[in-house]
């Protein structure tokens, strides 16, 4: 499998004080087979200066393909991947959260399954493998393995991590799909429909995390919990299109 150029989209809300350190982190990374980058970045009308951050480091990294979008109102992390996807112009893509709990450095692993042929749609998993994981939240994690469990029910598949914010897809793939979800229903209802394709080959692989508290800037709570149970419902029980 030969890749020409890989889609980085990065979905951001109120990142401004840290934004350039993942852009640092995403420029240092060298893709195998060199395989270039396109960074498109969301910002869901964050209320900071997150805009004022991206435009000057953009301007400071006039070699850096960076495409920048924005929403004139916030419509939710989802409606910012919806978008991000649908201006990818790299063979694959990834998702790659503008805050610091994943690990850039990883795109290779997820790459590997890809470009020997075996895979259209990789997932980063926090709960297989042997890289570091910060340790943080019991509920969180008793959560997160529950909506995996009950994804996996109805969409017959097998994975550790649907919550995963590391999800590496075939472009033609995920922009083929109609995807609804503008907040975090996105995660249980790409995986719902991704699992549908016919012959889908679907791989998993072994990530660092680095969580953040809410104090650090985590954004996700209990009611996302309940909105990802709809969703599974929803897209998986019911087979809403």
């Amino acid at each position: 499998m030969t890749i020409n150029k890989l889609s980085i989209i990065i979905p951001v809300f109120n990142e401004g004080p840290t934004i350039h350190l993942i852009l640092d982190k995403i420029k240092e990374v060298e893709l195998a087979g060199n395989i270039k980058k396109e960074l498109i970045i969301v910002n869901d009308f964050s209320t900071d200066n997150t805009k004022e951050s991206i435009m000057a480091y953009i301007a400071g990294h006039p070699d850096y393909n960076i495409q920048y979008f924005e929403h004139e109102e916030n419509k939710g992390k989802g409606a910012a991947l919806h978008t991000g996807i649908s201006k990818a112009t790299g063979e694959y893509l990834v998702i790659q959260d503008a805050d610091l709990e994943y690990d850039p450095n990883e795109y290779n692993d997820l790459l590997k399954p890809i470009l020997l042929g075996f895979a259209d749609v990789v997932y980063g998993s926090r709960f297989i493998g042997g890289n570091p994981h910060r340790v943080l939240f019991y509920w969180h994690s008793i959560g997160n393995k529950f909506l995996t469990s009950l994804s996996n029910m109805f969409s017959n598949l097998n994975i550790t991590d649907m919550e995963t914010c590391y999800k590496m897809f075939k472009t033609d793939i995920i922009q083929g799909i109609k995807l609804k979800e503008n907040r975090f229903g996105f995660e249980p209802e790409v995986t719902a429909k991704i699992s549908r394709i016919p012959k889908i080959r679907i791989y998993e692989v072994g990530i660092s995390y680095y969580g953040r508290t809410y104090e650090e800037g985590k954004k996700i709570g209990w009611k996302d919990g309940f909105r990802a149970i709809y969703c599974i419902l929803k897209y998986g029980l019911f087979r809403s299109k």
